[in-house]
């Protein structure tokens, strides 16, 4: 994937730490935390907030709060639900889900919450 062609439309200056970033980001293919990947970065807890913050507010990647408190971010180019388990707290794209449309409505992401598979065992 073209990092450029991504943040081209976008406000954002291409620096090396913001590189770093979204290529760790677009490789994780499912939402990470920042201590899922801290130690795939070069870059202090404080520049990856402020470049997480900069992508949030161009809509280059999308966020929410899990079960455990944390943020999660996702690099994604479609929207489409995250399922969170209430009881192991994973945290799994739901990608054979239906569209969903709202007139009058921008749906920036989809939470779904309950017991995963593993756990109903």
């Amino acid at each position: 994937m073209n990092i450029e062609k991504i943040i081209k439309n976008t406000n954002i200056k291409l620096t090396s730490a913001r590189l770093e970033l979204l290529e760790v980001l677009i490789n994780a293919n499912k939402p990470v935390c920042y201590d899922d990947i801290k130690d795939n970065l070069t870059m202090d807890k404080a520049t990856f907030y402020r470049n997480i913050s900069k992508f949030e507010d161009e809509k280059v990647i999308t966020s929410f709060e899990s079960n455990d408190k944390k943020r999660y971010f996702a690099f994604e180019t479609d929207i489409h639900p995250h399922f969170i388990c209430n009881y192991c707290n994973t945290i799994k794209c739901i990608n054979d889900f239906p569209s969903i449309n709202l007139k009058n409505y921008n749906i920036e992401n989809i939470i779904l919450k309950g017991k995963c598979a593993d756990c109903m065992k």
